[in-house]
């Protein structure tokens, strides 16, 4: 199973490679067009599974006004669907406001875990 960490360590090796950089951005910005999301008024942070452990930890370390606003836009984007209409396109999530806010969190708390697995298995040897 891919982490986090590991999923934005391989997109920095992606960004810091011309080739890669080139191929990679334009058909990444497709397909988020594509997916829709923006336009249910979703930030790319509100799509990730939230009932593993890590992300449970990480939505427990929000501040409540982000927790409000992920909530909000959460129950806007399910009466979009169950209506079946998008937002208005003034509602829609402009790309430079699909800023990660979860994201961190996830990182921190997988290096915890990964600190906690190494001390747990750390041996002393004479």
């Amino acid at each position: 199973m891919a982490t986090h960490t590991s999923i934005v360590k391989a997109g920095d090796f992606i960004l810091r490679t011309p080739i890669l950089k080139s191929i990679f951005v334009p058909t990444a910005k497709f397909f988020i067009n594509q997916a829709g999301y923006r336009e249910l008024g979703l930030k790319f942070d509100d799509l990730i599974f939230d009932e593993t452990p890590v992300t449970q930890k990480a939505l427990s370390r929000l501040p409540s006004k982000e927790i409000y606003a992920r909530n909000f836009r959460t129950l806007t984007a399910a009466q979009s669907a169950i209506t079946h209409h998008l937002l208005p396109k003034d509602q829609w999530v402009k790309p430079e406001e699909d800023t990660p806010y979860l994201l961190p969190y996830l990182l921190e708390i997988e290096a915890e875990l990964a600190e906690r697995e190494e001390l747990d298995n750390i041996t002393v040897s004479k």
